[in-house]
C-alpha cells in the first residue's frame, strides 16, 4: 500500500435472494386462487399487483405494507383494535 492510501470497506449488507422471493414479504391472495397455486404450480396475483407462484411459508415473512394497506381499505371497520370485545 502506498503511503496516503487507505481502504474503504463496504459494510452494506447484500441479502440472499431465491428467484420469486426478491421481496422477502407475504401477500394477501384469494384463499382458492392460493390453494391452486400451491397444489398446480400456477402464479397468483397479489392486491399490490405482484405475480409469482408461491412455494414459501408466508409465516415467515412480514405482511406486505401495500397489500395490507389495501385490505384494510376495503374492510372499515374490521381492525378497529377492539377484537377481544
Amino acid at each position: 500500500m502506498s503511503p496516503g492510501a487507505e481502504t474503504v470497506v463496504d459494510e452494506r449488507t447484500q441479502p440472499s435472494l431465491d428467484n420469486g422471493d426478491h421481496e422477502r414479504f407475504s401477500h394477501y391472495v384469494p384463499k382458492d386462487k392460493l390453494t391452486e397455486a400451491m397444489v398446480m404450480g400456477t402464479p397468483v396475483v397479489a392486491l399490490c399487483g405482484k405475480v409469482w407462484v408461491p412455494s414459501r411459508d408466508p409465516q415467515k415473512f412480514p405482511v406486505c405494507p401495500e397489500c395490507k394497506e389495501i385490505w384494510e381499505s376495503l374492510n372499515p371497520g374490521d381492525d378497529d383494535g377492539d377484537k377481544d370485545e
